[in-house]
């Protein structure tokens, strides 16, 4: 008995992170396992025949398919379009926020708001807001005597619509990421600035932008990998329509899988999908360390 309890003793720096390393191994490793070996199989739903291994043919039919190269097209306009306008809002707003001034709380707490609701009642919402015939959007443009939009329902403005929802849902998460970071800012360069003559512009560009920079890249890669597989606004909003032009990545994943019950082809284009997600990770935190130096 007290051999065993000196080695637990020994090994409880093991022990005791053994429960959650289980339970990510088998919530997140094995999901990208069996979807990997899925990706080499030629399994369809409908066939009536058993899953075999068929080799590079799914990922050949994939990279093949113009469908899946305008589904990765639509996927980065959309996330580095949105990505882009939240991490300049989201900034602007922080600096705002990080100020002293009445309400300011207040304007924190419906800063948060648009965070705590869900996707699908996001979409909802939205598209009656888009709505071409009763919506508000169309009814404002009306009323000021501007030409109206089919907003969600034309192909020419579908991408554009989706992403102002999530950047109206997303900024704030940007904003308070920053906002955390302005907060933990040492005051030394900025007094040594002020005592020097320079102006609130050069304070900006080149004392407060720079110190901030690594956590905006944190922010920008927390969003951008959340936006590269956005799934839930997308389908409850347009389900990849009108036709195939609000069709990303996960979505050309879900309709080959549950429309089309294709698993092999279905597995291979959420492989190019992860694959993707990595590189644009590693590369912009190769970028936020080249900030820190």
């Amino acid at each position: 008995m007290v051999g065993k309890s000196g080695f637990i003793e020994r090994n409880l720096k093991y022990i005791f992170p053994l429960p959650a390393i289980i339970f990510v191994i088998i919530l997140m490793i094995f999901p990208v396992c069996y979807t990997l070996f899925i990706s080499f199989t030629d399994w369809t739903l409908t066939s009536g025949r058993a899953m075999r291994f068929a080799g590079f043919d799914s990922y050949l039919k994939v990279l093949t398919d113009t469908r899946f190269h305008a589904a990765i097209l639509r996927t980065f306009l959309f996330t580095f379009g949105a990505v882009a306008i939240e991490a300049v809002l989201g900034t602007i707003i922080a600096l705002i926020l990080n100020r002293e001034f009445r309400l300011k709380n207040l304007l924190k707490f419906f800063l948060l708001l648009p965070l705590v609701v869900t996707p699908v009642a996001i979409g909802i919402v939205f598209n009656l807001f888009y709505d071409p015939t009763i919506g508000f959007l169309n009814y404002v443009l009306h009323t000021l005597t501007l030409p109206q939009s089919g907003w969600v329902s034309e192909a020419a403005t579908v991408l554009p619509s989706l992403m102002l929802v999530d950047v109206w849902q997303w900024t704030p998460m940007i904003a308070l990421i920053v906002l955390a970071g302005l907060s933990g800012l040492s005051t030394e360069p900025f007094e040594s600035a002020m005592v020097d003559g320079a102006s609130g512009r050069q304070t900006f560009f080149r004392i407060t932008l720079p110190m901030i920079m690594p956590t905006v890249l944190t922010a920008i890669v927390l969003r951008a990998v959340d936006a590269l597989k956005t799934y839930d606004i997308i389908y409850a909003m347009t389900k990849g329509g009108p036709g195939y032009s609000s069709e990303t990545l996960n979505i050309l994943a879900y309709k080959l899988s549950f429309e089309y019950f294709e698993m092999g082809r279905s597995s291979a284009v959420l492989v190019f999908l992860f694959v993707i997600v990595l590189i644009f990770s590693l590369g912009v935190m190769g970028a936020r360390k080249k900030f820190e130096l």
